[in-house]
């Protein structure tokens, strides 16, 4: 048998024991799942001296407290706006977070438009209109004459480098700056093919000079420049070889050849020189208007008889050693076979203008 003393210690340690988790378990406050904003509260066993209503109201106490903080630091916070990730296939307008505290800009009235049209400092909108006179546009036809003169002086300038010992020698024989004269005449006449080539050149430039003169004074109105050049250059070819033969006829009826061909070489001769004299004055004449036209035709006019004139003069003493001859038959053979044909040519060129008109 067991001793009373020890059962009846046993059964009162037994009966503490249940007594002691009855009381802790009516004591605790059940944990259960809490916001993440509120702190944890950490479990506090029962002390013998703190009653379950302190327990309490210390946990309201510490939520509320939690709380305040919360609402004090979202206040301090700055605000920050929105931000809108827009897709790439659309464009999404973002709003505005803070409301605009502009004034809204003033409307514009009439009179300030009237005032800015006013005051343009490029446009005049409210000046006197200014009054433009029209003009009827004409038709141009420089530019086909402009290429055939680039052509001339072209022709020319391949004569200049192909012969240009030949065209020195004519230099010097037209000056006569020196006293080897016969010796350069033999080399000239020794190259037929650039005179042929300057000859030429002389037929087209006086042609083209023909051509605008007629053309000035309305000799042949309506007809095409082109045609009308042809026509003065062949015109003037005809004149000079129409010369030439009857020159070469009377040499040979007359048994004076030295003298005829003397005085063919330096007809030829001037008129080479005239050709390429011409080439200046034509240039300017082709795209001259009428009032600076009249100056250059005049100036044209003095600068060939001047030539004529040098012709007559350097062509009297060598026809004079060839043949006896005075001046006076010198002059009857001027007048009839260098200025009577340029007179009847003038007087037909006025008869065919009056029936024209």
């Amino acid at each position: 048998m067991f001793p009373v003393k020890q059962l009846l210690l046993l059964a009162f340690c037994c009966c503490s024991f249940i007594v002691s988790l009855a009381q802790g378990g009516k004591d605790t406050i059940p944990v259960r799942e809490q916001r993440r904003d509120t702190p944890v509260i950490k479990k506090h066993h029962d002390t013998p001296g703190i009653k379950k209503d302190t327990t309490i109201k210390i946990m309201a106490d510490t939520a509320l407290k939690a709380l305040k903080d919360s609402v004090v630091a979202d206040s301090i916070r700055p605000v920050k706006p929105p931000v809108v990730v827009s897709k790439p296939d659309s464009v999404i307008p973002v709003a505005s977070v803070m409301k605009s505290t502009a004034l809204p800009e003033p409307r514009p009235t009439l009179e300030g438009f009237h005032n800015a049209m006013r005051n343009h400092p490029y446009f005049n909108f409210y000046g006197r209109g200014v009054k433009i006179t029209e003009q009827l546009k004409k038709a141009s036809r420089d530019e086909s004459m402009f290429y055939f003169l680039c052509a001339l002086l072209f022709y020319f300038g391949f004569i200049r480098v192909a012969f240009i010992k030949y065209i020195d020698n004519l230099k010097t024989l037209f000056l006569r700056v020196t006293m080897r004269q016969q010796q350069i005449r033999d080399q000239v006449l020794q190259s037929p093919l650039p005179s042929l080539m300057l000859n030429i050149l002389f037929v087209i430039s006086g042609g083209l000079f023909l051509s605008i003169v007629a053309d000035y004074y309305n000799i042949v109105p309506g007809m095409n420049r082109w045609l009308l050049l042809f026509y003065c250059s062949v015109l003037l070819a005809v004149i000079y070889m129409g010369k030439f033969i009857i020159l070469k006829m009377v040499g040979w009826m007359f048994n004076i050849r030295v003298a005829t061909d003397t005085y063919i070489f330096i007809v030829f001769l001037v008129n080479k020189m005239m050709g390429i004299y011409l080439l200046p004055a034509l240039l300017l004449m082709a795209f001259a208007k009428p009032p600076f036209l009249t100056i250059l035709i005049t100036l044209t006019y003095c600068f060939i008889i001047i030539l004529f004139i040098y012709r007559f003069i350097i062509a009297y003493r060598p026809v004079r050693n060839e043949i006896k001859l005075s001046r006076f038959h010198f002059f009857i053979y001027l007048c009839a076979f260098e200025i009577a044909p340029l007179l009847l040519i003038y007087k037909v060129l006025l008869i065919f203008v009056e029936r024209s008109y």
